[in-house]
């Protein structure tokens, strides 16, 4: 049952497992919270009080990784394709508030990071990266803004890298990605085509889907999720299955069945920036 509509939006700073966090609250009932540590989104509750993200029980909180579940923000380098650090050089790095709003209706929060000497060693390029998290009703938007702050251009890869809490990962189906081609790291990186109109999941799933430009819908022990990106033309579906989730030391070994990453990512084709300029991207979870 939802819950009763009596909550008061806010936007709260709280200690989270010991790092720096705020926690969202709209009208609804809805609740969020995200982590100055990366601008990770950890948790999301809709108004019918079912967690829809997976975090990890092991996920680490000390800064020596990258913590395991949420939505890490991966830039200027999504996965290992690059020269760059695996996922890029933003999700281990504090980032500092910008802004806040809490409405009749909503709650809204901003964080940033820019890029710096250590960052330049790595990457020699100058950036702003903003992460904007609004809590809506039934509604999670996540968006992702690049300004190129430095004198020449660069291009990055980027991903918002979505762990969605599920069941039992063998039971749901997610619907919307039949005709697309994929990329299929599981199987020695084959160029695929989908062709099923409900993907079920049996195995380790590593999967680029190309140019995806609808919404997705995730049936799950009777609830149901869209998913819908915006300038993120590639959506990535990964689970470890079992042999892969056991070599993770900051996953227990079943965490696999519950558990499904379905991530608004740009992988194929790189965004080029040029000097002075922004690009954007945003990904919307509705629970239906």
């Amino acid at each position: 049952m939802p819950r009763p509509v009596t909550a008061r939006p806010s936007v709260t700073p709280i200690d989270f497992q010991g790092i720096e966090a705020y926690h969202l609250q709209a009208a609804s009932g809805a609740s969020a919270i995200v982590s100055g540590y990366g601008a990770q989104v950890l948790s999301w509750v809709p108004p019918d009080g079912v967690e829809r993200l997976f975090l990890s029980e092991r996920a680490k909180f000390d800064g020596s990784a990258a913590i395991r579940g949420g939505v890490p923000v991966c830039f200027p380098q999504f996965s290992g394709l690059g020269s760059l650090p695996k996922h890029g050089l933003v999700r281990q790095r504090p980032w500092q508030i910008d802004s806040e709003q809490a409405r009749d209706d909503y709650a809204l929060l901003t964080l940033t990071t820019a890029s710096d000497e250590a960052s330049r060693t790595l990457w020699p390029h100058d950036f702003r990266a903003e992460l904007t998290v609004v809590l809506e009703g039934q509604r999670l938007d996540i968006e992702l803004g690049v300004d190129n702050t430095g004198p020449c251009e660069f291009a990055f890869t980027a991903a918002l890298h979505t762990y969605l809490q599920v069941w039992e990962v063998e039971e749901i189906t997610l619907q919307g990605l039949r005709g697309y081609e994929y990329r299929d790291a599981a199987n020695h990186d084959e160029i695929r085509k989908e062709r099923h109109s409900e993907l079920v999941v049996d195995a380790e799933m590593d999967r680029v889907y190309h140019g995806v430009a609808q919404p997705l819908l995730l049936r799950d022990n009777g609830r149901s999720l869209g998913i819908h990106a915006e300038s993120f033309p590639d959506v990535v579906v990964w689970n470890p299955w079992e042999t892969h989730c056991a070599t993770l030391p900051d996953m227990a070994r079943l965490d696999f069945r519950h558990m499904l990453c379905v991530e608004a990512a740009v992988a194929r084709a790189p965004v080029t920036l040029a000097a002075g300029a922004s690009w954007w991207g945003r990904q919307t979870l509705v629970a239906l």
